[in-house]
């Protein structure tokens, strides 16, 4: 009788240390994951302040180059005014996925894309939609029937980066969600993550995402306001989208969001 109670105090003796060493390496491995963004945070902090005592900080650095070449096309000037209000958007978004072959007029691109990422403050670059350290890790991209461009947010211009039309084609990277090929546009939002992990390291992944789902509903809402339908699609091949945009690997798709009047 000894013998088995000892064998069983030695079992639960194992167990219970057991268990112990494995809440120690979860601690450890998350504490050593937050050491590791402190360390990104503060490495970023030091690189700034060196800058700035240099007097090589400001705008200039805040520059993208966006390693993107074609026509440019200067976008008309958003309006900051209308006729709806932000609650009258809100109560009437919905997700729309049928769409009438209308062409979208390029004062309503300017509108979505500025609604988007559009820069609202010359002095600063702040943009539409909040940026975790004002980073702006986001890139947009716009898919209709004479060809595929780039939203470049300096200049509120976009660059003409094919002359396809790849709506049908995507149809297949949406895992054929045909609708998208109807839509006279397609607004795919992409991420650069480096921009905001070289300073957050891993949270900034997390940050990352935020402001996509961020720019998303601006998009959606500026879309509501205009009387435009949209949706945003989050089934995608990824891999697939950037091959069809020739993008380079570090350009992340995040979201596909067909654009168009909705079909009476």
């Amino acid at each position: 009788m000894r013998e088995k109670y000892r064998k069983n105090t030695i079992r639960f003796l194992v167990i219970f240390l057991s268990v112990l060493v494995l809440i120690f390496i979860m601690i450890f491995s998350i504490a050593c994951s937050g050491f590791e963004d402190i360390k990104s945070y503060l490495s970023y902090a030091v690189k700034e302040n060196l800058e700035m005592k240099t007097g090589s900080t400001g705008l200039d650095n805040r520059k993208i180059d966006y390693n993107m070449e074609g026509k440019e096309i200067m976008l008309p000037q958003p309006k900051l005014e209308s006729e709806s209000s932000l609650e009258e958007a809100l109560a009437k978004r919905r997700s729309i996925r049928s769409f009438s072959s209308k062409e979208l007029s390029l004062d309503e691109l300017s509108q979505l894309l500025w609604a988007a990422q559009g820069i609202t403050r010359e002095d600063t670059g702040y943009r539409t939609s909040p940026s975790a350290g004002a980073l702006y890790p986001l890139e947009l991209f716009l898919l209709k029937s004479d060809g595929a461009y780039h939203y470049v947010p300096d200049g509120h211009k976009m660059l003409k980066i094919s002359s396809e039309d790849l709506r049908l084609p995507l149809v297949q990277g949406v895992v054929f969600q045909e609708f998208v090929s109807e839509a006279p546009v397609n607004i795919i939002i992409t991420a650069i993550y480096e921009r905001t992990t070289a300073k957050y390291g891993n949270r900034g992944v997390r940050y990352v995402h935020i402001e996509a789902g961020h720019c998303c509903q601006n998009i959606l809402l500026q879309a509501t306001s205009l009387g435009l339908g949209a949706v945003p699609v989050g089934a995608f091949d990824d891999s697939y989208i950037q091959k069809l945009l020739n993008l380079p690997s570090e350009y992340q798709p995040l979201y596909v969001i067909p654009v168009g009047y909705p079909k009476d």
